[in-house]
Order: C-alpha cells, then structure tokens, then sequence
C-alpha cells in the first residue's frame, strides 16, 4: 500500500476527492438519463412509477452491502484483511442476491407491491418485470464496491472513476440501442441498462485491482471474521434502514393526494437531487482515506466539506429559485407541464439536502476511522423514524400531496440524524491532536 501523506493541502484533498467526486456524479446522471427516456416513451406516468418503486426495492435489498466500500477503504490493510473481507463480502452478496430471488416470486411480489403498498395493478406489473430484470443488481453492487474501496485505500481513485466510465457507457448505448430498435416498455429500458452497466462495471473494477492486489505485503494483520461482523453490523444496519425507508415512502405516497402524480414524478426529482447529494456522498471515502494515522488531517478536512457543502447548496438554490428549474424539468426530464407543477415546491424544500449530505458522510468518516460505528446506526433510526412520523402526519391529518409530504420529511429525518451524531463526533474529535 501506499503511504498516505502525513499533511494535507485544501489541493490534495481535492485531487484525490475529484476523481471520486465525478464517479458519483456519472452514477448520478444515471437516473436523470433513464427518467427522460422513459418519459418520451409510452404510458410515461405509468412507467415512471413502475421504474421508482422497482429501483426502491432493488434499493433496499442491496441495502447490506451498500457500506462495503467504507469498510474495504478501512480494513483491507495488506492481502492477509484483503482476503478476510473478500470472503465476507461474496458471502453477503450470496444471501442478498438469494433475498432478491425469493422477492421477484409472484406471490410473495403481488402480496407486498399491492396488498401491503397498495399500488395500482397496471405499475405493480410493470414494476414486477423491473425487479427480476434487477435480480444482478444487488450482488454486484457488493462485488464492486468492495473493489472500489480497496483502489480508494491504495490511492487510486482514477481507477474507480475509469469504472465508473465503463458503467456509464454501457446503459447509455443500451438504454438507446432499446429505444431506437425496440418498442418495449419503458421501465424495461431503465431496469435492462442498469444491470447490464454495474454487471460490466463489477468486472473491470476487479480487473483494475489485479496489479494492487500483486503488490500488497502479507503482514499477516490480525482480523477475524467476528472482527469484521462486529465492525460491519452497525454499518449495515445503517444503509438497510436508510434504503428501507423508499418502500415505506412509496406507501404514504400511495394513500397520499394525487398518488400517481407523486409517484411519477418521485424518480425524477430523486435523481435530480442525487446529483448534488453526489458530492457529499463521495466525500466519505475521502475522510476514511485521509484522515491520517494520528488524525492529523482532521481539521483540513473539515475546511473542506464547509467549502463543497455551501458550493452544493447554493447551486441548487439558483436551479431552484429560478427559471432554470422548468428547463430541467421540462425540457431536459421530459416531464409534461401537469407533472412539473409537482416538482417545483419539492425541489425548493430539498435545497438544503446536499449540504446536509456533505455534514453528514464526514460524521460518518470520523466516527468510521474511529472503529466506532454503533452512533452511525442510532443516527439512522431516528431519521427514519422522522421521516415515517412526519410522512404520517402530514398525509393522514394534513392531506398533504404526496411529493411535497416526502420532501418535508427527508428533510426533517435528516436534520434529526445530524443532530444526533454531533455528539460522538465532538467526542471522537477531542481525542485528536490540537491543530
């Protein structure tokens, strides 16, 4: 492994985040490219929906091994952790890809897609036939962002974002090769692109690792298998419960006010957002990565994300504020003038996510490089719980539309996680060095 710099430059940190930064943001593009696609073939609103609620539960079943990365970028230390970690993690991807197997059944599917969410049976048929073309999705996404985070920890980021290119690339020219050959149903467009570019995505990210992994010193470091449960448990539980929260958004949405319009238009504006939420969400790796042996690069690191979260906050408030919001939404989403009226209030409230996105990855850096990752999963309980109570509230005694409802909640469960973690982080933080 390389030896990470004992000192860091606002520079540095740059240079390595932004290879990081733009794999992020070409996922991110991901969701705005399909939704527009779809949107220009037929039924629209029908398989917008379909696409949502299938990518939520694809969501929630990979949700185990979403974290895998942040612990590859902290554990896998020489070839010794490399293989104990490996092992752990095919062994996860196995159960979750077994999970999804037994979800697409059609019992089992109906049962929960209409009795339980209550979706109407035209979206809960279009959405069964996005989950099993999804059935690779949540295996791979384990495979290679256990990969990914042992290029991260070997300070190659390039390489996760020459990934990530690959990725890309493939549901491009497939998502366009099915929509310039075929007559297929749009939903099938969107689910068929994506397991086929994280499929080629999962491979070349193993292929980019070989030279790394001939490198690593065997320094046999100690680490067990109940040494990585008991650091991985917290984690998991953490991306589970937070990804566990889309199914539950998508049932308030469906007994909310004007349910198919919220429902149509929920993918859209999630992939919007995504977009600036990107830049917070790669800069967990960067502090994991960066933070030093002694926590020397604390305070650098800090200075940083204050820099990218008010960058990411104000960009959106001009698209937000502005006339540029019905450009994307119109002419860019592809969403009919009676859908982006659902867009515009929502957007507005979620302005503040990205930063909030920003703060929360770097408390989850610092408490991840600490080994102490039970706070992370606290934190995330109560802001599914704030989210579940205000989606209640506002729906059932408000009769709050559905999308603006999930807006307000998001935010409000979000605020609830940040508070919480600011006290084990001020608590990590006192045992670092003075400045």
């Amino acid at each position: 492994m390389e030896k990470k710099p004992e000192s860091l430059s606002l520079r540095k940190i740059f240079i390595f985040w932004l290879p990081l930064a733009a794999t992020w943001l070409m996922m991110a593009a991901e969701g705005p490219f399909l939704a527009a696609l779809i949107a220009r073939l037929a039924e629209p609103k029908y398989n917008l929906a379909a696409y949502g609620v299938a990518f939520s539960f694809a969501l929630i079943i990979e949700a185990p091994v979403i974290m895998i990365m942040s612990a590859s970028t902290a554990l896998v230390k020489d070839f010794s952790t490399y293989i104990k970690l490996r092992n752990f993690t095919f062994g996860l991807s196995f159960v979750i890809t077994a999970v999804m197997f037994l979800f697409i059944i059609p019992p089992m599917f109906y049962f929960i897609a209409e009795d339980l969410i209550g979706l109407p049976p035209e979206v809960s048929r279009l959405t069964h036939i996005a989950t099993i073309i999804l059935l690779p999705w949540p295996g791979t996404i384990g495979y290679r962002r256990f990969y990914q985070g042992v290029l991260i920890r070997s300070n190659l980021t390039k390489r996760v974002a020459y990934g990530t290119v690959i990725r890309l690339s493939t549901m491009a020219l497939t998502a366009v090769g099915f929509y310039l050959f075929t007559n297929v149903d749009g939903v099938i467009v969107g689910a068929s692109s994506l397991s086929a570019a994280v499929t080629l995505e999962a491979v070349a990210s193993r292929l980019m690792v070989h030279s790394t992994l001939k490198k690593m010193k065997d320094e046999k470091i100690k680490l067990s298998y109940q040494q990585i449960w008991d650091f991985y448990l917290p984690l998991a539980l953490t991306s589970l419960i937070t990804l566990g929260v889309h199914p539950l958004v998508v049932f308030f949405m469906g007994q909310s006010r004007m349910a198919l319009e919220s429902l149509a238009v929920l993918p859209v504006l999630n992939s919007f957002v995504f977009i600036f939420r990107s830049m917070g969400l790669s800069f967990q790796e960067v502090g994991i990565a960066l933070m030093g042996d002694h926590h020397e690069n604390y305070y650098m690191l800090k200075k940083f994300a204050w820099v990218m979260g008010i960058t990411v906050v104000s960009v959106l408030a001009i698209v937000a504020f502005t006339p540029l919001s019905s450009i994307w939404f119109n002419d860019v989403s592809g969403l009919s003038l009676e859908l982006s009226d659902f867009a515009y209030n929502p957007l507005i409230i979620l302005v503040i996510m990205p930063g909030l996105t920003v703060l929360i990855s770097f408390q989850r850096a610092v408490l991840v490089e600490a080994k102490n990752t039970k706070p992370i999963t606290l934190a995330t309980v109560i802001e599914f719980a704030g989210i579940v109570v205000v989606l209640f509230i506002l729906i059932k005694y408000f009769s709050a539309i559905g999308i603006t409802a999930a807006a307000t909640a998001f935010i409000i469960g979000r605020l609830g996680a940040n508070l919480y973690l600011a006290k084990p982080h001020i608590e990590t933080v006192k045992n670092y060095p003075a400045k």
